[in-house]
């Protein structure tokens, strides 16, 4: 039997074969949601550039938020100052549920206009700071939030 018809039997067996197996899945696994380095690196891709991060600056006195901390500033798009912002990473859903109240009351001690305050919430990140934002930097912020997130911890 010359080559190539070989090299097609075999194929074809080894295929007949994996069917028979049950199915092949060659869906990924749900995405984890991205840390800091990576959420920086889909900011900037997004056309927004993050800043002077100081990890464990929860913008308040609060041990339980401090851990989860990280404040930067930012700009882009149509946002042309720069905001600071306070990041606040949970290790899962759960935390976050548990701990994303006491991001409102931590934002009073940095908040300089309640009517303003801005805040996106998506498991197992909450990003705070003074807004307004810029409607094109807050969309862009929003999207990266979301996909950062994953399944959400």
């Amino acid at each position: 039997m010359p080559r190539m018809p070989r090299l097609a039997v075999a194929l074809l067996a080894v295929a007949l074969m994996a069917s028979g197996c049950g199915s092949i899945s060659l869906a990924s696994p749900p995405p984890t949601p991205t840390d800091f380095a990576g959420l920086t690196g889909r900011l900037s891709v997004a056309g927004i550039a993050a800043s002077d991060w100081v990890s464990g600056d929860a913008g308040c006195i609060d041990d339980t938020l401090r851990s989860a901390a990280i404040s930067f500033k930012m700009a882009g798009l149509d946002q042309t100052a720069p905001v600071k912002v306070y990041l606040y990473v949970f290790r899962n859903r759960a935390a976050w549920e548990k701990h994303r109240a006491d991001i409102g009351p931590c934002a009073q001690a940095f908040v300089t206009d309640a009517q303003t305050f801005a805040e996106i919430e998506q498991s197992p990140y909450v990003l705070a700071g003074q807004g307004p934002w810029a409607a094109k930097f807050e969309a862009a912020l929003r999207q990266v939030m979301a996909d950062a997130a994953g399944t959400g911890g």
